[in-house]
């Protein structure tokens, strides 16, 4: 049976549900976007502006996310205060600016600021997002709908790569940063002329320190909303680490460099999946459940793929075959588990989703930012240890 959130307050217009999911999943795609596709950028980057150390130039990918963390924790509570549509039009100004700033910067140090603030205003989308999609549904229905923008949210890799080594073809490296320049006003302007504002006045809470303090601790001390948070900290860690290593990891461990666009892509693709499962799925099983099973079974082939690799079992010519498939089984358990666990996490905090979705993706994105660097260094161990000389 569909959950629909019921309000005391005049129920919001609503779009049909196949528009309503194809624009959120443009708003998170963007996000996406402004991570894969720089990819393809980095050893351009690297060379130009920091020719002397290489490694740096994968913190473009870490300090963009690490400045979407600290945006969370404002996201929401501005959300809470003057509506959905005005917050996520405001981080998407801040995220054209910052876009704007890249494509002037003259050294790695004002890259890296811009990318940081970049990710500041990427918070808007991606978090008010989630508490747009609470204020028109709630549980199951909620789960399944984050599952088809989660299915964008991993497939856009598979283009994303191709998409700015096209853009880099034409433009440099700066090319990429005129597409997140695209992106963003075509996402703007979809939400502002079709979504009605889906938080009422009268539900509003104001921008005070009480109320701001009165809602944090109750999500702070759920238990249940906690460990939603703590197991999709893991996730994103295990994610991010392997996206900020990939383009080495193709190209220096397994030599397929040139096909990098190629395979990643392949990888999204398959990934893409999970998500079509859940939704398939989350309304008959839960979303507990499904996401229960999928992290026994992440576990159980990480664990073996530790033990093929760790023993030397596996010959030369498996050895990529076997990281291939382990790499899609990572995005694969993201496509099953991210959305379910989001949609638990707010399930009981519908009258402040904005301040839980911000304190739940604060909490995984920042944690997941410090866990990233170092699994990426153990998975790069050569270039990591080449770095610490400099």
């Amino acid at each position: 049976m569909t959950q629909t959130a019921s309000f005391q307050h005049a129920p919001v217009r609503r779009l049909p549900m196949p528009e309503f999911i194809a624009m959120l999943a443009f708003l998170f795609a963007t996000i996406a976007f402004s991570i894969d596709a720089m990819l393809p950028a980095l050893p351009q980057i690297a060379e130009t502006l920091t020719p002397e150390d290489h490694n740096r130039a994968q913190l473009i990918l870490t300090v963009f996310v690490a400045g979407m963390g600290v945006g969370t924790l404002f996201a929401g509570p501005i959300s809470d205060a003057i509506g959905r549509k005005r917050a996520i039009t405001i981080g998407f100004a801040i995220y054209s600016c910052a876009a704007l700033a890249a494509i002037y910067a003259e050294s790695i140090e004002m890259l890296l600021v811009a990318r940081f603030i970049q990710g500041l205003g990427a918070a808007g989308p991606r978090i008010v997002g989630l508490a747009l999609v609470r204020d028109l549904y709630e549980g199951r229905e909620m789960a399944r709908i984050t599952s088809l923008v989660m299915m964008v949210f991993i497939i856009v890799p598979a283009l994303a790569p191709s998409i700015g080594a096209g853009m880099i073809w034409l433009a440099g490296w700066h090319g990429v940063f005129y597409g997140f320049l695209f992106f963003a006003l075509v996402g703007v302007t979809w939400l502002n002329m079709r979504q009605a504002e889906t938080l009422p006045v009268g539900r509003r809470r104001p921008l005070q320190v009480t109320p701001l303090k009165e809602a944090a601790r109750e999500v702070l001390t759920n238990r249940h909303v906690m460990m939603c948070t703590f197991i999709l900290t893991l996730g994103f860690g295990q994610m991010f680490a392997l996206l900020s290593s990939a383009q080495q990891l193709f190209g220096e461990a397994y030599g397929k460099g040139d096909a990098f666009p190629f395979w990643f892509a392949a990888m999204a693709l398959l990934s893409g999946s999970g998500t079509v499962l859940n939704a398939t799925f989350v309304v008959r099983y839960g979303m507990r459940r499904i996401a229960k099973w999928a992290y026994v079974m992440q576990t159980c082939v990480s664990l073996l793929m530790l033990i093929l690799v760790g023993a030397g079992l596996l010959p030369a010519a498996l050895q990529f075959p076997a990281f291939f498939l382990w790499a899609v089984s990572v995005f694969f358990m993201a496509g099953v588990t991210f959305g379910n666990l989001n949609a638990l996490a707010l399930q009981k905090m519908g009258h402040i989703a904005g301040m839980a979705a911000s304190v739940v993706s604060a909490i995984s994105t920042v944690l997941a930012t410090l866990i990233a660097p170092r699994s990426a260094c153990s998975i790069t161990a050569r270039p990591c240890r080449s770095s610490r000389r400099h």
